[in-house]
């Protein structure tokens, strides 16, 4: 089972570093689906393997100036305090375990489904957003918000639906820039939910660092491998991916 869970992470560390989306989307299904992990554990293992696999890349970004703090911290207004909420709301819902996990697995199936229609759809959607200059703020904290709450839930948004709605709000911003800030913003937010998780008791760190082992080296081969396949072909891939798994959890 070790070698299991180290050679997903490999995997879905390789997606990550090809697409710069995944993680969640990806891997809570996988330990779900596959290693019959209960969602909740799923979950809470997946934000804390996001925080600190990010944690790297955002140190990467921001060291050569591919972060725009402020756009960051708009995020982070938004999404920090949704996360604690969410955290709140978990630990005090009166429903027994088999309830909670049957609301997480259903919240992660729509997540995916949303996120493999934003892949798919990235270029049309982008021709209808028009947000006024000083209203793009506002927009970002009401992001970071939605963000907060469906990644705290389900584990999945940071990356593909908050780096598809920045290219949206923030067109002048590079692609780096957008994917730099959003791994940035994950940071924080994956830790304070995973971190939320562990307090209730939801996290397997044995998982965790089982993860982490194939993860690490699976980032690096990952994004060389990304700069010689068209982005197309792999974000349709990735989004055929994502909606069946979807589809599989709410159905």
């Amino acid at each position: 089972m070790d070698f299991g869970y180290a050679l997903s992470g490999l995997l879905i560390g390789s997606i990550v570093g090809m697409t710069g989306v995944g993680g969640g989307s990806l891997m809570t299904p996988l330990l779900v689906i596959v290693f019959g992990i209960p969602p909740a554990i799923a979950v809470g293992t997946d934000l804390l393997y996001a925080a600190i696999t990010k944690a790297g890349g955002a140190w990467v970004h921001g060291a050569s100036g591919h972060v725009d703090w402020k756009v960051a911290r708009l995020l982070a207004s938004g999404s920090i305090p949704a996360a604690v909420l969410s955290i709140f709301v978990l630990k005090h819902l009166s429903v027994d375990r088999h309830a909670l996990a049957s609301v997480v697995s259903t919240t992660l199936g729509i997540a995916l489904m949303l996120t493999s229609v934003s892949l798919v759809f990235r270029g049309g959607i982008g021709r209808f957003v028009r947000i006024a200059e000083d209203r793009t703020g506002i927009a970002t904290v009401i992001l970071g918000t939605v963000l907060g709450f469906l990644v705290t839930f389900s584990s999945v948004g940071a990356g593909a639906l908050g780096t598809v709605a920045l290219f949206y709000l923030y067109p002048r911003l590079s692609a780096t820039g957008v994917v730099g800030t959003d791994i940035a913003h994950a940071v924080p937010l994956t830790a304070i939910a995973g971190l939320g998780y562990a307090a209730m008791g939801e996290v397997d760190f044995h998982l965790l660092g089982s993860l982490l082992l194939g993860s690490l080296p699976g980032i690096y081969i990952g994004s060389h491998i990304g700069s010689r396949i068209p982005e197309r072909m792999l974000r349709g891939a990735l989004a055929s991916m994502l909606i069946l798994i979807g589809g599989k959890l709410v159905f």
